[in-house]
């Protein structure tokens, strides 16, 4: 199954590779195939000092971690989703969070792939406009275990 990972499941698995979220991410190669697009790696970037603050790692482990992450991840270039997409997902995130229009706009590129995310202004306030194609955690958690069995 394909899911899209927006920022903060990144953040909290960097923080903690041993999390649920750092779990599901690190081991579920036979379960899903992760994506984002790839304004993502440009953010984390621009948040590594903060990031290694927040965890105590160093700036060489928080890019260890990431890469080990970034192996788990398809990223898609912004340049590859047709300007339609954007429009669509504008209508959702405009009032919401426009920092989030990326993951939407593949959300939509990708045939309404779920994007899985733990902000629950994001999911709450594109959900309130209509879109549905949001995952949480938990759902995650229970999606693999129910694949496992298959």
């Amino acid at each position: 199954m394909k899911l899209i990972v927006d920022t903060n499941i990144v953040f909290s698995s960097i923080l903690n590779t041993d999390s649920k979220i750092g779990d599901l991410l690190l081991n579920s190669d036979d379960q899903f195939e992760f994506y984002s697009v790839s304004y993502l790696k440009e953010e984390l970037e621009n948040h590594k000092t903060k990031l290694s603050q927040i965890s105590n790692l160093t700036l060489e482990e928080i890019d260890q971690i990431r890469s080990q992450i970034f192996t788990k991840i398809q990223f898609i270039s912004e340049d590859l989703i047709p300007f339609e997409y954007w429009k669509k997902a504008i209508e959702y995130v405009r009032e919401v969070d426009m920092d989030d229009i990326a993951f939407v706009a593949l959300s939509l590129f990708m045939d309404k792939t779920k994007i899985w995310t733990g902000d629950i202004k994001l999911r709450k306030g594109i959900a309130s406009k209509g879109f549905e194609e949001i995952i949480e955690t938990a759902e995650v958690l229970k999606l693999r275990k129910e694949l496992e069995r298959k």
